[in-house]
């Protein structure tokens, strides 16, 4: 029973090799992301989660990261909804997820 989530410990994401430079500044961003985000909910500043969400959503996809877009997109709506616990959740989706993306260049 212990052993499904060993199989989902690590998500890998293939990326073309011409973007490999700017990942690791795509993927720090992110993690900055979530410290804004952090900082915004303890002011319940819903407008500028949303407009985190909305970039997340334009540019995951782009980079190879679909599931970055899809919390993104999640993000916009649930701020769109100033639905805090969503957002916290969703938050702490994308940290799951950043924490266990391997990027594999193609």
């Amino acid at each position: 029973m212990g052993h499904m989530s060993e199989n989902k410990a690590k998500i890998t994401v293939q990326v073309e090799s011409e973007l490999e430079e700017l990942i690791p500044g795509f993927i720090r961003n992110r993690h900055h992301d979530i410290s804004k985000i952090d900082e915004h909910l303890g002011k319940m500043d819903f407008d500028s989660i949303r407009q985190i969400g909305h970039t997340m959503k334009g540019n995951g996809a782009g980079y190879g990261f679909d599931e970055i877009s899809e919390i993104g997109k999640e993000i916009e709506s649930a701020a769109d909804g100033h639905r805090s616990d969503d957002v916290k959740k969703l938050k702490d989706r994308l940290f799951i997820y950043l924490n266990q993306v391997i990027i594999e260049y193609i």
